[in-house]
């Protein structure tokens, strides 16, 4: 049995992943811009989360740009027919390495082609809008006119499935009367949870649910609480949030970010990881600020 199975899988679009996956963000430099300091370490970690077991890796084209998915093009093409590979589009970099919106049909054309040349493929099997009315975070607002242009692609035949980040529940609705959604990626830990709610209703449906930054956003508070359970438990703060999010909710597809293949083993041994009923209660008091024992 794979390590991983023991956290169980669920389903992507019409494939169904491990629930411990693979973020690529961190393979480019530093601020997500240019290429990363050693190649072949990048290259590695790659190769090493595939032999483990990952079959679902995010990546976007706007890292880098397009470094993060020709490093994964190198480390791992031709894929493994259980690979699926979620890209995101509607920003690019500026020289500066800003992040600019691109969010018109023609831009999110241009980003899905380049998504398609630099990973070497004839296909996206899952590709997320990522709202940009607000950069920082979701914003209210129509996605009609984007999604509409990803449905055009997906009707071409050049994107299977269609994803959204950093959006709100009224955004999913909205989104849903265009086309399918087979996933939402927001921001979600267990110091910010203001997607319960989302993240419900969504596992109610049987939609995959991507939290990304495990341990974004903690007060100093908060992280102390982490690691004092951490610490009884024999376990790295980043084990336990992990842990956290896949006792959650059986939804919750993990992609934990890494540029080193020891970083890497110690994220996916997490899915090992059952937090006791204490601990899970200790934890939840993190996103109120509470520090109850």
């Amino acid at each position: 049995m794979n390590p991983l199975d023991k956290a169980g899988s669920f389903r992507l679009g019409s494939r169904d992943v491990k629930r411990l996956g693979y973020g690529a963000m961190q393979l480019a430099g530093p601020g997500v811009f240019g290429p990363p300091k050693d190649r072949t370490a990048a290259v590695a970690v790659l190769r090493a989360a595939v032999e483990s077991g990952v079959n679902h890796i995010d990546t976007s084209d706007f890292y880098g740009p397009h470094v993060t998915n020709q490093i994964i093009r190198e480390a791992l093409h031709p894929y493994r027919d259980d690979l699926v590979i979620v890209t995101k589009v509607s920003a690019r970099r500026g020289p500066d390495a800003s992040w600019i919106p691109a969010m018109s049909p023609a831009e999110l054309t241009q980003a899905v082609h380049d998504n398609l040349r630099n990973l070497g493929l004839d296909v996206l099997e899952v590709v997320n809008l990522r709202s940009m009315l607000g950069i920082h975070g979701p914003v209210e607002g129509s996605l009609e006119e984007p999604l509409t242009a990803l449905a055009e692609l997906q009707r071409q035949g050049l994107i299977r499935h269609i994803g959204l980040s950093n959006v709100t529940a009224r955004q999913v609705e909205e989104g849903r009367r265009i086309c399918a959604i087979a996933c939402v990626q927001n921001l979600y830990n267990l110091a910010h949870r203001e997607d319960d709610a989302l993240v419900e209703q969504l596992a109610r449906e049987g939609t995959a649910y991507v939290p990304f930054f495990p341990l974004g956003g903690f007060t100093p508070l908060q992280s102390g609480a982490l690691s004092e359970v951490a610490a009884q438990l024999g376990a790295t703060p980043l084990q336990v949030a992990l842990a956290w999010l896949l006792q959650r909710s059986p939804n919750l597809l993990l992609i934990p970010g890494t540029s080193s293949v020891e970083h890497l083993r110690q994220n996916l041994a997490a899915a090992g990881l059952r937090l006791p009923s204490d601990a899970i209660a200790r934890l939840n008091t993190v996103a109120a600020g509470k520090t109850a024992h």
